[in-house]
């Protein structure tokens, strides 16, 4: 890299620095700290909802996805999200803004004592810390992949110092820090995807190479399913992102719940589709063509880096550098938010019940130290994540096995069709989901399809026949008056009065 390259990048976590002395400024409770007192405006919670579905994965890990196996990165990826984010946009995402409004809650798991009671939701809060140590040590671990192909930097090396600089924003800003940095990452991201696209672009032959690429990779590269990546791995994955983007990947929930209103919440939803359905078609088109740019490529997770190498001027690099930084940053520092939320106002006070009545200011501090503790945690994992398959063995493997027997009874839990399920249909379909990712990843040889789709589809079957065996209990005063609230906005006025 060139030393332009490298005032880029310093100058980006300056950015980030500054963003975060900002933002601290506009906290002065926990409330501020996690849901940004719930003023965030729609276009910003869209966008923020959009960024914080990147990383560096997408350069890496993916990168290797659409070098080998073209246009069905797009299809099994993008596709699922734009439909999860449509759909939940008028099922899922207005009820966490209506939770907020209703039971002033600043986690997404706060509400699951009420709908189903304390040990259910410590199970929930629990487990889903703990899968996000892995899913958050994966970006990192994609971070410092990035920077050893662009720098040469040693893997370890680039993990301490992304981690560090958004460790010092996120713990000192929260929410608010998050939200700004996600916007100042978005316009990096944008213009440093654009420049990547248009060097290949010019470089392959112009705008008829948009069509033409596909006419010199192998046939199967331009077709919707290849390789492992099949119809079945594409459905089920329709329905694990339907779970992770409205809310059982933690961090985008928080988007919702920090809305003003239900209806703004929609609006950010819909806003974020939109950009799923679009953006990664520019993205991923500069990979789709790396076997024509770089054919015999050994190792195709460095891919991104040779693209910005080869097409891009000085300084350029550097700018595009800071837009993956900016891609995992974002990512990693709104789940280190919404993390130690669930840490701070549903875990520790079970633990030890008088830290529910602390005060804001010290309710204020256990926030910045539980942000701190699970992002060193995170970082630690992530210098040794071959343990766990590495990149895509720590995010599609672990991640996108596990997200769905946690997230089925939090986002069902919040539709009326589902009120007879009861705390044990809740553990119960979490732990058979648990036990069908052990048994299809440690004892049965399977695709990874099968892989993705059995835990989750356990999951749900368990947490609806239960369901069902239920329907002729009465369901508590509590939990119905709940469920109307959420689903009938018309009965609003009543039952707040």
């Amino acid at each position: 890299m060139h030393f332009l390259d490298y005032l880029a990048v310093v100058a980006f976590f300056g950015l980030m620095v500054l963003i975060g002395i900002y933002s601290y400024k506009k906290v002065d409770n926990s409330d501020d700290y996690f849901t940004a007192g719930g003023q965030v405006p729609w276009w910003l919670a869209g966008i923020s909802h959009h960024v914080s579905g990147y990383s560096g994965a997408v350069f890496v890990g993916y990168a290797v996805i659409c070098y080998n196996f073209g246009f069905t990165m797009y299809v099994w990826w993008a596709i699922p999200i734009t439909i999860a984010c449509i759909v939940g946009a008028f099922l899922i995402a207005p009820k966490w803004s209506r939770l907020r409004e209703r039971l002033n809650i600043q986690s997404p798991t706060e509400y699951l004592s009420l709908r189903y009671n304390i040990p259910t939701q410590q199970v929930m809060a629990w487990s889903g810390t703990i899968l996000k140590l892995f899913d958050v040590a994966a970006k990192w671990t994609a971070m410092g992949v990035l920077l050893n192909g662009f720098a040469g930097i040693p893997v370890s090396v680039g993990i301490l110092v992304s981690g560090g600089v958004s460790l010092l924003y996120i713990t000192i800003g929260g929410l608010w820090a998050d939200l700004l940095t996600d916007f100042a990452q978005f316009i990096i991201q944008i213009l440093g995807g654009l420049f990547v696209f248009f060097g290949a672009l010019k470089h392959l032959g112009g705008i008829s190479s948009i069509t033409g690429i596909w006419k010199q990779l192998p046939p199967q590269n331009s077709q919707p399913f290849n390789g492992p990546y099949t119809m079945g791995f594409a459905l089920a994955y329709v329905l694990i992102t339907f779970l992770s983007y409205n809310g059982g990947t933690w961090n985008l929930a928080t988007r919702y719940i920090s809305a003003p209103s239900g209806s703004s919440a929609k609006k950010s939803a819909l806003l974020s589709a939109a950009l799923y359905l679009i953006w990664p078609l520019f993205l991923f088109f500069p990979m789709w063509a790396g076997p024509i740019l770089f054919p015999g490529l050994k190792d195709p997770s460095g891919l991104y880096s040779l693209l910005t190498k080869q097409f891009l001027p000085a300084g350029m690099v550097g700018f595009v550098l800071a837009s993956m930084f900016a891609n995992t940053m974002s990512m990693t520092t709104s789940d280190a938010n919404v993390i130690s939320s669930v840490i701070v106002r549903d875990i520790l006070p079970v633990i030890n019940p008088k830290i529910k009545n602390a005060s804001e200011k010290q309710s204020l501090k256990y926030a910045r130290w539980a942000t701190l503790i699970f992002t060193g945690a995170t970082l630690i994992l992530s210098l040794n994540s071959d343990l766990f398959g590495g990149v895509l063995g720590l995010i599609i493997t672990w991640f996108g096995g596990l997200v769905g027997p946690t997230a089925i009874p939090m986002l069902l839990g919040l539709l009326p069709a589902f009120k007879h399920c009861d705390s044990k249909a809740a553990l119960v379909s979490i732990f058979a989901g648990f036990g069908g990712f052990a048994l299809v990843n440690f004892v049965l040889t399977t695709s990874q399809a099968t892989k993705v789709a059995t835990p989750v589809l356990i999951s749900l079957a368990v947490f609806i026949i239960m369901g069902l065996l239920n329907s002729n209990k009465a369901v508590k005063p509590e939990i119905e008056e709940l469920l109307i609230y959420l689903n009938d906005e018309k009965t609003n006025i009543d039952i707040k009065a």
